[in-house]
């Protein structure tokens, strides 16, 4: 090696060790001098060039409102957001159990609980489920990967519930894995084959939900990639539709005369629809009556969609906790209570909103977004700290190819096994050995308001002092 070379590296070497030792030494220094600075521009700029401003500019528009409307202002298009409305809807939490603790006493630990359920006992061939949870409809190629729909129809199958296909591609793999399928049939080209709606154990017919009413979509060859192209019959440049009707010029005869077809050719399982709430719950509800329904799954305002338009999503429907009383209230007053099945979705994240949903008339509840993020439990790291976490689930998700079937499967699966524990110990609780046994008698509220609408007592009061306000609430 040249001397001059080796004098070039010692002097690069002192250089270095002296901007190092500076840093170890004069770091405070530095800092005072950058905090000193800024501070002085954020003191002395005017309010229209200084930085600050994004505070109250934010404070105004709130933070969201600032990114999707820049977001709008860039790509011109509608915008897509996920997982829903994040309106502050009344919800749930006002609402608490009652326990057992003189009379009746708590139910020994020991003891099983029944917590099975059956949706449409009034079908031919009724669909029997061991916990009240099941998988929402969620679309493949549309929304989630191929790896995703079988790990949750894996994780259903072994805690004896059922999933639902959701609108997109129907994958033959998620089928061989899932115990009890729900078909969505769509309005849609796909999903219609003869084979598949003999293979299902319930079939639904999406006529709207909480995020998007009753509105279909396009989806472009650019975000629908891969094997769910093929199976949805599309062409290499094929726009996929999902329309917003059935039928040309749709009238409720048509619908109604779909339902008996879908019995006759399923072989009788229950047939039934799901609908976003509305202010005219009920209309839509006797509507579904006379179609000749065995079930009705109410999806609220607070219900989620990867293609949902913000406006849709948050200035369309009603609360879930409305519409589940009005709709349990109604089939009640129709007397199809015990005929007619009621499923609910929409914002529902814990065992105590599931628990809550049951005792307030739903057979069952379909959980959505809750189930991506269980799912994808283990892998929830592998996007961060640049992407968001769900770009492990969708199918055009930058690390979809990191998610692994069991450790998907698995994690879904005890998800909802903790779930159903911990609602089998609330019934133990409540000093109930069934879920049969759960009403709205076991409930209060701490707001008089909600305690009023459903029929409930007021915590503030007596329980023998409100039996007329329960009365009311259930009229």
């Amino acid at each position: 090696m040249s001397t001059i070379l080796m004098i070039g590296i010692l002097i690069m070497v002192s250089l270095l060790l002296f901007i190092l030792l500076f840093l170890l030494l004069g770091w405070r220094w530095i800092m005072k001098r950058v905090v000193k600075q800024a501070g002085k521009i954020i003191m002395t700029d005017s309010y229209q060039e200084n930085l600050l401003e994004l505070i109250p500019g934010f404070r105004h528009m709130g933070v969201q409102n600032a990114l999707e409307n820049n977001l709008r202002a860039e790509t011109g298009d509608i915008l897509h957001r996920p997982f829903g409305s994040t309106k502050k809807w009344p919800h749930f939490e006002e609402i608490t159990f009652i326990p057992a603790q003189t009379s009746p006493f708590p139910i020994d630990g020991d003891e099983d609980v029944d917590v099975k359920v059956t949706i449409g006992p009034k079908a031919k061939k009724p669909m029997k489920i061991k916990i009240p949870l099941m998988i929402s409809g969620m679309a493949y190629g549309i929304a989630l990967s191929e790896e995703v729909k079988i790990a949750l129809a894996t994780a259903a199958k072994n805690t004896g519930t059922a999933i639902n296909s959701g609108e997109g591609g129907i994958l033959p793999e998620e089928m061989e894995s899932a115990g009890k399928y729900i078909l969505q049939f769509s309005k849609t080209e796909w999903g219609k084959e003869e084979e598949v709606i003999k293979r299902a154990d319930m079939i639904e017919l999406k006529l709207g939900q909480g995020a998007i009413a009753g509105m279909g979509g396009n989806i472009s060859p650019e975000n629908l990639t891969g094997r769910a192209r093929e199976i949805m019959g599309l062409k290499d440049n094929e726009v996929a539709h999902i329309l917003e009707h059935y039928f040309e010029n749709q009238t409720l005869k048509d619908l109604k005369e779909l339902v008996e077809e879908l019995r006759k050719l399923s072989g009788g399982v229950p047939i039934g629809a799901k609908i976003g709430a509305g202010g005219k719950i009920e209309e839509d509800i006797d509507n579904l009556i006379e179609m000749g329904v065995d079930f009705i799954a109410v999806d609220g305002g607070q219900g989620a969609s990867v293609g949902a338009p913000p406006l849709l999503a948050d200035d369309f429907g009603i609360p879930t906790l409305h519409a589940l009383v009005r709709a349990a209230n109604h089939l009640e007053k129709r007397k199809k209570k015990g005929e007619i099945s009621l499923i609910v979705s929409g914002g529902l994240f814990t065992p105590g909103h599931f628990l809550k949903v049951l005792a307030l008339g739903a057979d069952a509840v379909y959980l959505g977004s809750v189930m991506l993020f269980t799912v994808s439990h283990k892998h929830t790291l592998n996007p961060l700290p640049f992407e968001p976490p769900t770009q492990v689930v969708w199918n055009e998700g930058k690390f979809k190819d990191t998610f692994k079937i069991e450790d998907g499967a698995k994690s879904a699966e005890k998800f909802l096994t903790a779930s159903t524990e911990e609602i089998k110990i609330a019934l133990r609780a409540m000093g109930k050995k069934s879920l049969k046994d759960l009403t709205k008698k076991d409930l209060v509220s701490y707001d008089e308001l909600t305690a009023k609408m459903i029929g409930i007592p007021f915590t503030f009061q007596p329980w023998e002092d409100q039996s007329d306000n329960s009365e009311k609430g259930s009229s």
